[in-house]
């Protein structure tokens, strides 16, 4: 046989075989991508604190202005500046002299106007013994008693003239009207203070407790109480809303406060309701004037969801979350959330029980595709093996 009469039928073996092979591969495509794994958890509704994260301002519990309430030259400071005085402790010295010689005086003229009277009574006894002899006429009786009884109105002046002086010997000696602690110096030694007006010597401050200040919008708090009547919040008495302030560098006060005073009208200028807090102060950190940041737990939500930091995107249209349904695909649900509690976000609106809300893996799904959801763990508790099981939030 022909050597080119066996390779026809081999050529045509190959051809056949490529067909054949080409063909499997139309009928069924390249290989299929797995479904994205993805963390879960489960939406269950719960009770979770009100908060609102708000700015305030410290202010002292009690502020005294120390001034001079009588005229005279600054002697000399008897306290150190920054350093806390005891109520009634002494704080200025003014010169004493003027007003002790003005006591004098007073005295003085009170045993003046005491021999008057004296002298004033005796004359209307005597006269008051001669005129039923009739030795003396009805109308010198008359001006004998007149007398007297303005030599004893006489006497009552003195008496509050020199209880006056006595006062004013007094206020030389400036002492503080409350416990707190003391500020700066306003006027220095040897300066005439009290003259036409009371001079501003210092200030004591009382900063254990301390007020903190800040305000809510008044839309805010007419959401709350709509919310309450509506029973999906249940807000805490004045007495019992509790605050938490966190200073400028980050840290948290460990001491919390009450809720003591909300104003009972709406600021026109800003739209808002002035609130006020009291702070333990015990160990004098915290000072009046200072910025800090404030969370106010203002009671109770009910049927809200606790939703970690990671599962909460934002677009244009607002807060999403990625669920994955239960034919496994993926869905988008809108949701409400402007309040963060822990790690989580607390969602009020836009969510079902029982929803598998995506929190890791995100990044790989879409709406639409399917998705493999496992529960997901903290990655803090993972690693120690103390995770939460998903939906045991």
């Amino acid at each position: 046989m022909k050597p080119s009469s066996l390779s026809t039928p081999l050529l045509c073996l190959s051809l056949l075989a490529l067909t054949a092979c080409g063909g499997q591969g139309k009928e069924h495509g390249p290989p299929q991508m797995p479904p994205p794994e993805v963390g879960v958890v489960r939406a269950q509704p719960q009770n979770s604190p009100l908060t609102r994260d708000l700015v305030g301002r410290l202010s002292a519990y009690r502020s005294a202005d120390v001034r001079a309430r009588v005229a005279g030259v600054l002697l000399k400071r008897t306290y150190r500046e920054g350093t806390d005085v005891k109520q009634g402790q002494l704080l200025f010295q003014i010169d004493p002299a003027p007003l002790r010689a003005a006591l004098d005086a007073s005295l003085a003229s009170l045993a003046q106007a005491q021999a008057t009277y004296t002298n004033s009574k005796v004359t209307a006894q005597r006269l008051l013994d001669l005129a039923p002899k009739g030795y003396v006429a009805k109308a010198d009786v008359d001006n004998a008693l007149a007398s007297e009884r303005t030599a004893a109105a006489a006497v009552q002046q003195a008496r509050a003239n020199v209880q006056s002086a006595r006062i004013n010997l007094g206020y030389a000696s400036v002492t503080s009207p409350i416990a707190g602690r003391a500020g700066q110096q306003q006027v220095t030694e040897g300066a005439l203070v009290g003259q036409g007006s009371a001079t501003l010597l210092t200030t004591v401050d009382q900063i254990d407790p301390m007020y903190v200040n800040f305000s809510m919008s008044a839309s805010e708090m007419e959401r709350m109480r709509q919310a309450q009547g509506a029973g999906s919040v249940t807000l805490a008495n004045p007495d019992q809303a509790r605050v938490q302030v966190t200073l400028p560098d980050g840290s948290v006060y460990p001491e919390p406060g009450v809720l003591d005073f909300s104003s009972t009208s709406v600021d026109p200028a800003t739209g808002s309701v002035n609130l006020r807090a009291k702070i333990p102060n015990p160990t004098h950190s915290l000072l009046p004037g200072l910025y800090v940041t404030i969370t106010a737990q203002l009671g109770q939500q009910h049927g809200v969801y606790l939703i970690p930091q990671p599962a909460l995107q934002r677009d244009t249209a607002g807060a999403y979350v990625m669920v994955v349904a239960a034919d496994g695909k993926v869905l988008r649900k809108n949701v409400s959330a402007t309040q963060i509690s822990g790690s989580d976000w607390v969602v009020t609106a836009g969510l079902q029980p029982g929803d598998q809300v995506i929190v890791s893996g995100i990044q790989t799904v879409k709406p639409g595709a399917p998705a493999k959801a496992t529960p997901w763990h903290p990655p803090a508790t993972a690693a120690t093996g103390s995770a939460r099981p998903a939906g045991k939030r």
